[in-house]
């Protein structure tokens, strides 16, 4: 009886022991387990863990990933991420990435490379591919491999998408808290820019235009967008929407000079374009009120490989400022881009970006 009852409590003991022992943190994906998430096409797709080896394929598959995860288990890139880093702040705080193998050749026009992908040998295979459930449903059968589909969306900055997406990774790397993280930062951000400038009286509001915007490729002044998203994020007068449209587009010259703006944005990408239209026709731009009276403002570009949602917001804030300067009087814009892009990437990257671009500041032409 007696040895029975030390059998019983070192038994007990035992079990103890290894209760404590198994305890891990709750949001990690170090011990195997078989995930289950629907991708943002609606599949269902299994995924055996921990993740170790991963690879983002498609406009700003990359990207998003880095946010969630950083860079240091991605084990190839495309192709069209080695072709020019220049603007994508994932890969300037993350230079390393532009030196892994190539597992394709990227671009949105472009099928994906199964051969290449097996090569290094991904555990998940995070796509921008989106617009066909069929061929992502193809690839995963060729690899063999989860193929799990994202999605931004339509909007340049605070669409749904980008936060549902964001969550489908965090699902799968063991970062959910690091997803909630940076989606309950994209709503303060969304609520702060409607708050400061929602009860303005209207006809306190400037007229504003935003112009030389990148739409496959880049474009001079008459290329811009409808409902463009910063501009709605702070509640701005884009004397474009009277057209109807929506996204981008091109104006006739003629029209900016009917509207005449208060107030006028360019997209650094496209910044040159328009100083080389200036020099051919400096009288079209001269009769503008904005050039006039020194109302020429930047934006840095963040549609490379699609949307750069941390240069994005960092515009929205600049934006606001310009067109709110009371509303926005405690904001430093350079500080306010080097905290988004801190939080989302772990670097500040305002000094490089302007470096490379020429930052926030008034433009003039030519």
């Amino acid at each position: 009886m007696r040895k029975s009852m030390i059998a019983l409590l070192l038994s007990v003991m035992l079990m103890a022991l290894g209760g404590c022992g198994s305890q891990t943190a709750p949001d990690k994906a170090s011990d195997p387990k078989k995930i289950t998430v629907t991708d943002m096409v609606g599949r269902q797709v299994a995924i055996t863990g921990p993740v170790e080896r991963v690879v983002a394929i498609g406009p700003g598959a990359l990207r998003l990933y880095c946010y969630i995860n950083g860079a240091d288990k991605v084990v190839g890139v495309e192709q069209m991420e080695k072709d020019n880093p220049t603007g994508r702040p994932y890969l300037l705080a993350h230079p390393f990435l532009t030196e892994l193998p190539v597992i394709g050749p990227g671009g949105p026009n472009n099928a994906p490379d199964p051969e290449k992908i097996l090569a290094v040998k991904p555990d998940v295979i995070f796509s921008c591919y989106t617009s066909d459930k069929t061929a992502v449903d193809e690839l995963q059968t060729r690899t063999g491999i989860p193929v799990v589909a994202l999605d931004y969306g339509t909007a340049a900055a605070f669409d749904p998408h980008v936060d549902k997406s964001l969550k489908v990774i965090g699902q799968i790397v063991g970062q959910g808290k690091r997803a909630q993280e940076l989606i309950a930062y994209f709503e303060r951000c969304q609520q702060d820019l409607d708050n400061r400038t929602k009860g303005i009286a209207d006809e306190k509001r400037p007229r504003v235009y935003i112009g030389a915007l990148g739409a496959r490729g880049t474009h001079g002044i008459e290329s811009t967008q409808g409902k463009y998203a910063l501009f709605a994020a702070v509640n701005a007068v884009n004397v474009v929407d009277e057209t109807g449209k929506t996204g981008s587009f091109m104006i006739d010259k003629e029209k900016l000079l009917e509207w005449n703006p208060d107030k006028i944005f360019i997209d650094l990408a496209g910044y040159p374009m328009v100083k080389e239209d200036y020099s051919k026709n400096p009288k079209f731009y001269n009769v503008l009120s904005a050039v006039q009276q020194g109302e020429l403002y930047s934006q840095l570009p963040f549609n490379y490989y699609w949307t750069n949602i941390d240069t994005a917001v960092a515009d929205a804030y600049y934006i606001g400022q310009v067109i709110y300067p009371e509303q926005f009087k405690d904001i430093d814009p350079e500080k306010k881009a080097d905290e988004i892009y801190q939080l989302l990437l772990g670097k500040p990257l305002y000094a490089q970006m302007a470096k490379d671009f020429g930052g926030f500041k008034k433009l003039t032409l030519p």
